[in-house]
């Protein structure tokens, strides 16, 4: 097979995302949440796999027609920000002002944010919360903490995406990326299972969903504090 070819199917892949953005999208105006997250899992998946595709097989050389770069944004603005926003208002977990308060800070800000031109740093991390709202919105399904907990981590977490803060980015951030990785699978395999399970509040998910969280939110601040060790 051609190496073009291959490229291009590297794009077609990404395009499923949006096939599975519509699913998600088709349970939640259903009300079936744990469907709804698994669907996102899925897309989850896949944008952690057609990054080092993309990279391997040169898209930008090899299959210049379409823009990976703004596919991947488009899919990852219905994904993460989107539709679980959409899942968190209407889920009832924010009541009454809460909620209208908390989809307006969050598509704005993020609308804002995945069109920054300073959304990477040198390290291919990110600077800023990266607008991960689908992996918060699926813990707080899990742990369904008081609506005022909810409304402090979302007004903390908009306020982070414009901060010079670092977030690592589990595949690309070479820095700690033999832990990083791992921890990021395991959140995958917590979130699949937590949805599975329909958040049952007895889940052992719920727990690993909750560790694996704070190291990904945390890992890349704690290696702006702890310099790097010279080569």
């Amino acid at each position: 097979m051609k190496i073009q070819t291959q490229a291009l199917f590297v794009h077609l892949f990404t395009a499923t995302g949006a096939v599975f953005a519509m699913l998600a999208m088709l349970e939640a105006a259903n009300g079936d949440w744990p469907m709804m997250f698994l669907w996102l899992v899925i897309a989850f998946v896949v944008d952690g796999i057609d990054g080092p595709l993309a990279r391997k097989y040169d898209v930008k050389t090899n299959a210049p027609r379409f823009d990976g770069v703004l596919l991947d944004l488009i899919i990852d603005y219905l994904t993460y920000v989107f539709i679980p926003t959409f899942a968190l208002f209407q889920s009832g977990l924010l009541p009454g002002w809460t909620g209208w308060v908390a989809i307006i800070v969050i598509t704005f800000a993020s609308a804002l944010y995945f069109a920054d031109n300073r959304m990477k740093t040198a390290d291919n991390s990110f600077n800023g919360f990266p607008g991960c709202w689908n992996m918060l919105v699926l813990v707080l399904f899990a742990i369904r903490p008081d609506f005022w907990v909810i409304l402090a981590l979302v007004a903390l977490l908009s306020v982070a995406m414009f901060l010079p803060l670092k977030f690592i980015h589990p595949v690309r951030t070479e820095r700690w990326r033999a832990v990083s990785l791992p921890i990021a699978l395991a959140w995958t395999f917590f979130a699949g299972w937590a949805a599975w399970v329909e958040f049952h509040p007895e889940s052992w998910a719920h727990w690993g969903l909750i560790a694996t969280s704070v190291y990904l939110i945390f890992a890349g601040i704690a290696q702006q504090v702890i310099p790097a060790r010279s080569r």
